[in-house]
């Protein structure tokens, strides 16, 4: 933890030196300053309800399979999640961290692995979904750089979308590839991967396990899914917050969700800790239209602040 903290913090600190390094500090925090309050709470009320709809989800999954847990508790493990994910390269150490949380409360790893990965599938499906949807429609705002990002990020997501699918719903001949895979690699010299087989195996019934508990609890999950979508509606709100922040109304709510849609899908396949740098450089790229070259640097700053680095604190 203490490694990927500090990378984090070398991140952040040269990120928001290129953001801010020709720009006037004072005159941004002034501005940011000046924005209405009630809407910034409003933002931090919506990811108070993204964190609560990803308890719920757990909670809920959960007690399918007959554990009890609290809602505050069920809060508490999102919470971890979220700060593991942050600090760690393509948000890798969260549901292993919520895992191992989760164990000291006597809940099984692999009830609690389960329900984190029908949260992980309904995370790929509703965010895949939103930011197609949100392309296809803002097409003209897809250029440099951020279209590119928009590109990678939906091959990426969506090559790991059916990658996962394929892992749930065919289970026999993922394994088959894999251990196919794994003699290949011992052939060409990497003797030390037959000492993972064991855990890659256990992943893969992970897998079998959510294709079998997606049949036999059809409603639960569907719900779940529902859920992760209501999820992300809450979170791709939050700058639309910030532009009313700003006394801004020249654009809807759906054309500002929609730049937030586009924002994830461009950045959350980075190999970088909470994206930290693409997300700030995307928006400044992505959200000019909206808040114009004044307000832009400060509605950033709001924005990352409350969807980010506000709940990491």
């Amino acid at each position: 933890m203490l490694l990927n903290v500090l990378i984090f913090a070398i991140l952040m600190i040269v990120t928001f030196w290129f953001v801010f390094k020709d720009q006037d500090i004072s005159q941004i925090f002034n501005v940011a300053k000046n924005a209405n309050p009630w809407f910034l709470l409003l933002g931090i009320f919506c990811m108070l309800m993204y964190f609560a709809m990803e308890a719920i989800n757990i909670k809920s999954i959960l007690k399918s399979f007959g554990e009890k847990l609290s809602f505050l508790k069920s809060y508490k493990f999102t919470m971890i999640g979220f700060f593991f994910a942050a600090i760690t390269p393509s948000a890798t150490g969260g549901q292993p961290l919520e895992v191992y949380y989760m164990s000291k409360e006597n809940i099984p790893a692999a009830h609690s692995a389960l329900a984190l990965l029908v949260q992980v599938c309904g995370i790929q499906i509703s965010t895949m979904l939103l930011g197609v949807i949100s392309m296809l429609l803002n097409l003209n705002l897809l250029t440099g750089p951020v279209l590119w990002l928009s590109i990678i990020g939906l091959i990426i997501n969506g090559i790991a979308l059916v990658a996962m699918l394929v892992c749930i719903f065919n289970n026999r001949l993922t394994r088959k590839l894999v251990h196919g895979f794994i003699t290949i690699l011992k052939h060409v010299g990497f003797k030390k991967i037959e000492k993972r087989r064991k855990n890659i195996d256990k992943s893969l019934d992970q897998y079998a396990e959510g294709a079998s508990y997606m049949k036999t609890h059809k409603k639960e999950f569907i719900l779940a899914m529902f859920r992760v979508l209501i999820q992300f509606c809450f979170y791709f709100s939050v700058p639309y917050c910030v532009y009313r922040a700003f006394g801004l109304e020249g654009m809807s709510f759906f054309e500002v969700f929609a730049l937030q849609a586009i924002l994830f899908m461009a950045t959350s396949a980075l190999p970088l800790p909470g994206a930290i740098g693409a997300s700030e450089s995307v928006f400044l790229n992505l959200f000019g239209l909206a808040f114009g070259a004044e307000l832009l640097s400060s509605a950033m700053l709001l924005n990352r602040g409350i969807t980010f680095y506000f709940f990491i604190i």
